[in-house]
């Protein structure tokens, strides 16, 4: 019961965004500064986890691929494939689940906590829609750009390793990416990116828009929305590749 719940909350929170509008100028100054915090504050352990993804997989690909039958331009090939359908979209989500769910949830349970929300709903303001979507917008605007980001800096460090390593040539690295190209496949680490977006932001904002009591709750309501993130991103990366690839 518990469950149906918090599931009936949650369609809630998201009914209440879209209902008595505010003054666009307020809304958009909080969408900036939301996406500012968002995408620049993760940029920095994004990209360290994207050139060091992309660096491991080239090496150890090349460990596995240990017969002479098989051309160094499949070593590029499968760095490619793998950091642009899973380890990018996938993996910097779960990092950004910890990174930016924990702060959404935090800086919103403070605020229920500290009855802020409280006395903006006094004031007449629509909570859900001034606090909620504006962070909810602005992960669905930085998020997949970060995504991008991973997809191109994982390449560059699997070739950066391949090069440094004595793996293979960087003129063989670059003819493996142009190899059997799957456009597709962008296509569908994009898809995943806003989906989990979402997840991370919604998620996020529901932990944290509902705390009840102080600041032991907090970090609690910090803690389950990273653990309900990750379990609802990987749930939802099953889903999209059984019916998207």
């Amino acid at each position: 019961m518990k469950l149906f719940s918090s599931i009936g909350a949650y369609i809630l929170m998201m009914k209440g965004m879209f209902t008595k509008p505010e003054n666009f100028k307020m809304y958009w100054k909080e969408l900036m500064h939301q996406s500012v915090e968002i995408g620049m504050g993760s940029l920095w352990i994004v990209t360290v986890i994207s050139v060091f993804m992309g660096a491991v997989s080239a090496v150890q690909t090349a460990y596995q691929l240990v017969s002479p039958v098989i051309q160094k331009e499949t070593i590029a090939q499968v760095v490619r494939d793998t950091v642009i359908l899973e380890f990018a979209p996938t993996l910097v989500c779960i990092v950004l689940a910890g990174v930016v769910g924990s702060k959404i949830a935090g800086e919103l349970g403070n605020m229920r906590v500290s009855e802020q929300i409280d006395a903006l709903e006094i004031m007449g303001i629509n909570t859900k829609s001034y606090l909620v979507a504006p962070k909810i917008l602005g992960a669905l605007i930085t998020i997949p750009l970060l995504v991008i980001l991973a997809m191109a800096l994982g390449i560059y460090g699997g070739r950066l390793a391949g090069s440094l390593g004595g793996i293979l040539p960087t003129e063989t690295y670059d003819r493996g990416l142009l190899r059997d190209f799957i456009p597709k496949n962008v296509w569908f680490a994009l898809v995943k990116a806003y989906t989990f977006a979402f997840i991370i932001s919604s998620v996020s904002c529901f932990y944290g828009y509902n705390v009840k009591g102080g600041a032991l709750e907090i970090g609690r309501a910090s803690t389950t929305a990273v653990i309900t993130s990750c379990v609802v991103i990987l749930f939802a990366d099953y889903i999209l590749a059984f019916f998207l690839l």
